[in-house]
């Protein structure tokens, strides 16, 4: 027997107690960035969800869709204008925002994963009332925070067998008008509200970096009791300071555990679930 076909008998025993941990638990994965938008990594990220779907774990996809934003707003003659990072959101931007996100985006996913042999099925934050929200601030335009979870449309997807994918555009409780929200944080309020045994949000880094210049310097796992001192070093700073705390909150909440993890290597998911390394910054209470 060759070295190759051991090596790949170890992986699959490797991968036993992992999938028997997780087998009939829910798994949040937040889905975009670089993973999204290269054919090869989504691919892969798919391939990763229908296998875990298949073994037995509670898969639910939460994604965003920015790139794909910019440009139909780009091709219709509109600047994408942002404001501390969000995205500013005009009443012309969010219907966009909403034709990309519930349409065009969500259903090339559900179909890309039908097709690779899973079996999904689209929502978006509006059905079922699944995100309620009311206005951020005035100064992001139509940007909602998310005030209640409706997971009853997520559940009944699981439910049936299917792998729910989840649009992050919000019913507005403070007006008649749909919002915008941050894929992050729809992704840890729906974890919080499926009770998951795991948040997982897949990003353009390695996870969380001591020195953000050094990719070999990885913080492999992190106490909710460190973050605050890791803030004030400046080790979690800019863009980072958010996705950290979707995870904080998230966990605080009872969350099992909250992960931010590379989308731009292939099959990150499986390496981080089911093997004995994880490649990401895994946060826990």
């Amino acid at each position: 027997m060759s070295f190759n076909e051991i090596d790949r008998a170890q992986v699959l025993a490797e991968a036993l107690p992992y999938i028997q941990k997780y087998t009939g638990k829910t798994i949040v994965v937040k889905y975009g960035g670089n993973a999204m938008v290269s054919d090869e990594l989504r691919r892969a990220v798919i391939s990763d969800i229908i296998l875990l779907s298949l073994v037995g774990i509670r898969v639910v996809v939460v994604h965003g869709g920015g790139p794909e934003i910019s440009g139909l707003l780009k091709k219709i003659g509109k600047e994408s204008r942002f404001v501390d990072g969000l995205r500013y959101t005009d009443k012309e931007t969010m219907e966009v925002v909403q034709q990309v996100l519930c349409g065009q985006v969500n259903k090339d996913l559900v179909a890309t994963l039908n097709r690779l042999g899973g079996r999904a099925v689209g929502l978006c934050g509006l059905d079922g009332g699944l995100f309620q929200a009311r206005q951020l601030d005035e100064k992001y335009g139509l940007v909602g925070s998310i005030t209640k979870v409706s997971p009853a449309p997520v559940f009944d997807a699981l439910n049936s067998g299917y792998i729910p994918v989840v649009a992050t555009v919000a019913q507005g409780t403070d007006a008649e008008t749909s919002y915008n929200v941050n894929a992050d944080t729809a992704a840890a309020k729906l974890a919080v509200s499926l009770e998951a045994e795991k948040l997982i949000l897949l990003t353009d880094v390695r996870g969380l970096l001591h020195n953000p210049e050094d990719e070999s310097s990885l913080i492999p796992s992190l106490q909710l009791s460190s973050v605050p001192a890791l803030v004030r070093e400046g080790v979690i700073s800019g863009g980072m300071i958010p996705k950290v705390d979707c995870c904080v909150e998230s966990v605080r909440s009872g969350v099992g555990s909250a992960v931010i993890l590379d989308g731009r290597v292939a099959h990150s998911l499986l390496m981080e679930l089911l093997t004995d390394a994880g490649i990401g910054t895994m946060l826990t209470n």
